[in-house]
C-alpha cells in the first residue's frame, strides 16, 4: 500500500512509522524535517509545512495514496484544509483525536466508542471528529478515526503533574529524594499506552473497509493506578518513593500555567477502564504486551542515558516547593 503520514515523528506516529517501514509499505511523510534524522532508510519524505496549503498541493501534485494518516489535527480549520487537500484522492483517512474527547466523569466505569466541558484541546479534538463524519455522510470521504488515550514512548514517562518541560523533572525529584506532587490520593485508576503496542492496532486498520466512518481508541488492557505508576519509577531509580498528595482541584487553581484543570479534573483525575472490544474485532492479532512496569522501566533508564532527554525545569521545581510548603503550613495552622 502508498501510504502518507501528515507528521509521522511524534510519539505516538513514529513508532507507526518505523513499524510500516519494516513491513515493507511504501510510506512517506509530509513535514518540516525537523525530526527526521532517525527515520527508517526506507521511509520518502515530501519536506513541507502543511499550513502552507498552497505548497503543499503543488508539492503533492497528482499523488494518490491508499490511506493518509493525519497526526498533526488540533482544530477543524486543519481538517478542512484536508480535506480540500485529500478528497478524492485517498481510499481512506485516519485521523488521530483523542480519548480525552469523552466526557469526565464517566456515566460508567468502562469506557466504550459511544461514551469533556474541562478542557479546549478535548473540545477541539471533538470538533475535528464532527467536522470530518459530516464529510463522511455528506461527501462520502473515506475517514476512520482513532483516539488513543496516553500513549507515550522510550523518551518520556507518562505523568500526571509534570512541568513544560516533560517527565525529567519529576524523575529527577524522586531520585533525589525529594517529595513528589501525586494529584488526589493516587488511587485513581489510569490507562498508559506504549506506542510500538499502539502501532499494531493502527496498522491494522491501515486498508480495512469495514474501519472506514467509524472511531476506534487504542489503549491497554490493563489498569494501574497513579500510585503504581509513580512508584514503578522509583524501583526503577532503585529509591523510595515519597508522595505527597494534593487533590486536582487545588492542583487547577495553585497551577494555572500547567491548566491542570484540563489535564486532570478534565481526564487525569478520573478513573478509566476501556472496552477495546470493537478494534479487536477488526484486528484480531492486536494485544498489548508492554506492561506499565515494565514500559515505564525502559522509558527511565532510556531517558537516564540519554542527556538530551534530561530538560531541566527549575521553575516547575520551584512551584512543587512552593505547593508543599504553603500545604504543610495549612496543616500547622489547622492543627495549632
Amino acid at each position: 500500500m502508498k501510504i502518507l503520514f501528515i507528521g509521522g515523528t511524534g510519539t505516538i506516529s513514529m513508532a507507526i512509522t518505523r513499524f510500516l517501514a519494516l513491513r515493507g509499505n511504501e510510506l512517506w511523510l509530509l513535514n518540516r524535517g525537523n525530526r527526521n534524522a532517525a527515520l527508517p532508510e526506507n521511509v520518502r519524505v515530501i519536506n513541507c509545512d502543511i499550513s502552507d496549503e498552497k505548497s503543499a498541493a503543488e508539492k503533492l501534485g497528482g499523488m494518490e495514496f491508499d490511506c493518509v494518516g493525519e497526526f498533526i489535527g488540533f482544530v477543524p480549520s486543519q481538517l478542512e484544509r484536508d480535506f480540500r487537500l485529500f478528497n478524492r484522492k485517498t481510499k481512506q483517512f485516519i485521523y488521530i483525536s483523542s480519548a480525552s474527547a469523552y466526557r469526565k466523569p464517566m456515566q460508567g466505569y468502562k469506557i466504550t466508542e459511544e461514551t469533556n466541558p474541562y478542557w479546549e484541546y478535548s473540545r477541539n479534538k471533538k470538533a475535528c471528529e464532527e467536522y470530518l463524519l459530516t464529510r463522511y455522510r455528506e461527501d462520502g470521504f473515506p475517514v476512520t478515526i482513532v483516539r488513543p488515550s496516553h500513549t507515550y514512548d522510550e523518551r518520556s514517562v507518562p505523568l500526571g503533574v509534570h512541568g513544560k518541560n516533560g517527565s525529567w523533572q519529576v524523575i529527577k525529584r524522586i531520585r533525589d529524594g525529594k517529595p513528589v506532587i501525586i494529584h488526589g490520593d493516587g488511587t485513581s485508576i489510569w490507562t498508559i499506552t506504549h506506542n510500538s503496542d499502539f502501532a499494531k492496532a493502527y496498522a491494522g486498520l491501515i486498508g480495512n473497509p469495514a474501519a472506514i466512518g467509524e472511531t476506534f481508541h487504542i489503549t491497554s488492557d490493563e489498569s494501574v493506578s497513579w500510585n503504581e505508576i509513580y512508584g514503578y519509577i522509583a524501583d526503577t531509580l532503585g529509591v523510595q518513593l515519597k508522595p505527597y498528595y494534593v487533590s486536582s482541584e487545588t492542583l487547577a487553581v495553585l497551577g494555572k500555567d500547567y491548566d491542570f484543570t484540563g489535564s486532570l479534573i478534565g481526564d487525569k483525575a478520573c478513573s478509566v477502564v476501556f472496552d477495546n472490544s470493537k478494534v479487536k474485532k477488526l484486528v484480531p492479532s492486536f494485544s498489548a504486551e508492554i506492561s506499565a512496569r515494565e514500559g515505564i522501566r525502559q522509558t527511565v533508564e532510556y531517558v537516564l542515558a540519554h542527556p538530551e532527554c534530561q530538560r531541566d525545569d527549575e521553575e516547575f521545581d520551584k512551584w512543587c516547593d512552593r505547593v508543599i510548603e504553603a500545604a504543610e503550613k495549612m496543616k500547622e495552622d489547622f492543627n495549632g
